[in-house]
This record gives C-alpha cells, sequence and structure tokens, in this order.
C-alpha cells in the first residue's frame, strides 16, 4: 500500500506541475481569468500531494518524492488545454479508484477511510471541467471566443474561492 500511496504522490505533483505549466502558457496568451484558475487548481494538487505525505508519516510509512517528469510548456489551444485537463482528471480518478479498490482487498480499512476524500474530490473536479467545457463550447468560436471564456472562469474561480 505504502508503494502505491507513493506512487499517487507522483501523479499528483505531476498534475500539480501540469496544470501549473498551463497556467503560465495562459497568462503569456493573455487569459488572465484562465491563468488564475490554473494556478489555483496547481496550488489544490499539491495539497493533494501534500495529504498523501502528511497520511503516510502518521500510519508510519515513509513518504518517497519521486522525480515528476517535465509538463508541455505549449498548447494548442484553450479547447484542446481543457479537454487535456478533463481527460488528465479521469486519469487520476482512475489511480484513486485503483488505490481504493487495492486497499480493500488488503483489508486496510484506514487507508481505505483516507481515501474517500479524495474520491468525492475526483468527481467535483471532473464535474467542474466538464462545466467549463460546456461553457467553451456554448461560447463557439466567434471573435471574442477567448474573452468570454477568459471571463468565464474568471468567475468560476472566484465563486469556487469563496467556498
Amino acid at each position: 500500500m505504502q508503494e502505491k500511496l507513493n506512487n499517487q504522490i507522483g501523479v499528483e505533483g505531476y498534475a500539480s506541475f501540469l496544470y501549473l505549466a498551463m497556467s503560465v502558457w495562459c497568462d503569456y496568451k493573455g487569459l488572465i481569468g484562465c491563468a488564475q484558475f490554473l494556478r489555483r487548481q496547481s496550488d489544490e494538487e499539491h495539497v493533494h500531494m501534500t495529504k498523501i505525505v502528511e497520511y503516510l508519516q502518521e500510519v508510519d510509512g515513509r513518504p518517497v518524492i519521486p522525480d515528476i517528469s517535465k509538463p508541455p510548456k505549449d498548447f494548442n489551444d484553450i479547447n484542446t488545454l481543457f479537454e487535456d485537463v478533463l481527460a488528465h482528471e479521469k486519469k487520476v480518478t482512475k489511480s484513486i479508484n485503483d488505490l481504493v479498490e487495492f486497499a480493500s482487498h488488503q483489508n486496510d480499512h484506514s487507508t481505505y477511510n483516507f481515501l474517500q476524500w479524495y474520491v468525492e474530490e475526483q468527481r467535483e473536479e471532473e464535474n467542474l471541467m466538464r462545466t467549463i467545457l460546456d461553457k467553451i463550447n456554448l461560447i463557439g468560436d466567434s471573435p471574442q471566443k477567448l474573452y468570454y471564456i477568459d471571463k468565464e472562469l474568471e468567475a468560476i474561480n472566484n465563486s469556487v474561492g469563496e467556498n
């Protein structure tokens, strides 16, 4: 279980770096609302990683901070970027579900219970990303598309930040 949780530290760390790279790209493109949203997502993934480190320490395990692959620095467009975010969240969800299943088979009730927070978090993350993609698709391909997408993400970021 410890080895699998250490692997998840890397999954969460990569997600944090990926969203930070996406944030930097958005900022470079002048999409400040998108950049702020993705920066917040990056920070959230860092917290997810840290929670696993702290859990392993609490149960007298040994967290190991893995090498984290370098994320891409360029992205095709904002639509593809958020499609990539949703795809990555689905990958993280699968990884969490695999951990939950393993903990269950190992009768590791403590870890199973700990992972339930991640199960709920992933459901929320996937739903949020689908909502963003729905908004991007509703906006369509108007000349002001990027402006409206940026404003939508700024509003989402502000509403999420208030909760």
